[in-house]
């Protein structure tokens, strides 16, 4: 995922979530702030599996 996807992503969340304050449901600003949390955690799992892949090449050719 690169950078300009995830923020969009994190943008669109935030605009959920503050959408849900205004129109006052709770139910949506919750699904902002989870669908934000899933976006941060595939995002960070995404760049482990990177640096992982990097490591283990960087080993093969030693």
């Amino acid at each position: 995922m690169n950078l300009i996807t995830y923020w969009a992503l994190i943008a669109l969340c935030v605009g959920i979530e503050v959408w849900g304050q205004i129109i006052g449901v709770q139910d949506l600003t919750l699904a902002g702030l989870f669908a934000g949390l899933g976006v941060i955690a595939v995002h960070r799992l995404l760049l482990r599996a990177d640096r992982f892949e990097e490591f283990t090449e960087a080993g093969e050719e030693a």
